[in-house]
Parts: C-alpha cells; sequence; structure tokens
C-alpha cells in the first residue's frame, strides 16, 4: 500500500525491516562455549580459588544417540553435617551456546548431594561439574559426551 505520495507506508517499511532482520539473524551461526569461556564462567563464581579434581562423580553416558534428551546425574562425597556440607553444584557444557547448564543448592539439611536431570548437548563435548563445599574447598569434575544426533544446536 503506498501513501498518497507515493511512499511506502510505516507498515510496509517495518514489515521490510522485521524480514531483513530475520533473515540476518538465522544466517548466523550461534557462537558455542569454549573451554576458555567455562574457565571465565568459574572465575566469575570463585575468583582465583583454588580447584582440584575429586568428590564429584558424573553420571553421564559416553555416547548420546540423542543430544536433546542427556540423562545426567552427580553426587558429591559429603557428610553433609552441619559444619561440613555442599553448599553448591554448577554444570557447564563446553560447546553449548549457554555456557551454564544447570546449578543446585543445598543446605546441611539434605540427605545427600545428588541429582539426576536430563541435559541438552549440541555437540560432542566435554560437561564439567563445579561442587563448592562449606569449608571453601572447591572440586571439579569432567566427562566428554559424543552426541551422535540432535541437540540444542539442531
Amino acid at each position: 500500500m503506498k501513501s498518497r505520495l507515493g511512499h511506502s507506508t510505516r507498515r510496509e517499511f517495518l514489515a521490510t525491516l522485521s524480514v531483513g532482520a530475520t533473515a540476518v539473524l538465522v544466517g548466523l551461526p550461534a557462537a558455542n562455549a569454549t573451554p576458555e569461556s567455562i574457565a571465565t564462567e568459574i572465575k566469575k563464581l570463585y575468583g582465583d580459588k583454588k580447584i582440584v579434581e575429586g568428590k564429584i562423580k558424573l553420571d553421564l553416558p559416553t555416547i548420546a544417540e540423542n543430544g536433546l534428551v542427556v540423562p545426567m546425574g552427580f553426587e558429591v562425597e559429603s557428610p553433609m553435617t552441619a559444619t561440613d556440607y555442599v553448599k553448591a553444584v554448577h554444570f557447564f557444557a563446553e560447546g553449548n551456546p549457554n555456557p551454564q547448564i544447570a546449578s543446585f543448592r543445598f543446605t546441611p539439611m539434605s540427605p545427600k548431594a545428588a541429582a539426576a536431570i536430563r541435559i541438552r548437548l549440541a555437540q560432542t563435548q566435554n560437561v564439567v561439574a563445579v561442587a563448592e563445599m562449606s569449608n571453601g574447598d572447591i572440586y571439579t569434575a569432567k566427562k566428554e559426551v559424543k552426541v551422535t544426533i540432535g541437540g540444542c544446536g539442531g
């Protein structure tokens, strides 16, 4: 529809603009997380605290046939007493568009520091877990999961 002066109407202009913007956004690949971006996210949480391997048991498949529904379970070794317990566990994926995939918080009243969920993985990548203990110690664990189809990237 043209205005009386032969120019496009505002509605036509906005429709053209939105179609062009959509075409640009769809054509851009999503930037995936990297080991460096994971390290940056962990540093935001814990600064320069020393992080050591141990205490976290990850239950992830070595091969995920469908990246849309990857089962993930974990347990952190802790007595879960008033003075010695797991405060938080954070999970990161090195190849997903968003590096942080899950966080869990615990209290001394939790019987154990464990949970199970299903996650999405965009591609074959490492899943990194970081556990914060009540005494300030930080532990980590990592496992590679090979994704054969699907995932959050398509």
